[in-house]
């Protein structure tokens, strides 16, 4: 399962190999300057928006991969038992956002050293 961990003044992103496989990606490293905002999402499937380019998707059940919207490119690993969630907004990445299902998103958050807005 996907897992998000601070490691410095970094945040990472560790996917499975499985997960790899799925999301056409490896792990993302994002350093936490790069991180506007942290919010905690409770219907995370339907915060994914756009083209999926590339990776895994049935859409309301699960996503994983590029997606690209209007709000332009983001990293998604959501599972189909994902209910809830965390999105991290970007800036000067590859990525504009991160979305990330999650069983506790408070807890993840205060785990990386993020309070929500």
């Amino acid at each position: 399962m996907a897992e998000l961990v601070r490691e410095g003044d970094t945040i990472v992103l560790r996917l499975s190999t499985i997960e790899k496989l799925e999301g056409v990606h490896g792990d993302i490293e994002v350093p936490v300057s790069a991180i506007q905002s942290v919010t905690a999402l409770d219907d995370v499937i339907h915060a994914v928006h756009g083209l999926k380019m590339p990776g895994s998707q049935l859409p309301g059940v699960f996503a994983m991969g590029t997606f690209l919207s209007k709000e332009g490119t983001t990293f998604v690993m959501i599972h189909h038992h994902n209910k809830r969630g965390l999105k991290l907004k970007l800036n000067g990445t590859s990525y504009d956002a991160l979305i990330v299902g999650v069983d506790d998103p408070e807890q993840v958050a205060a785990g990386l050293g993020f309070e929500f807005e």
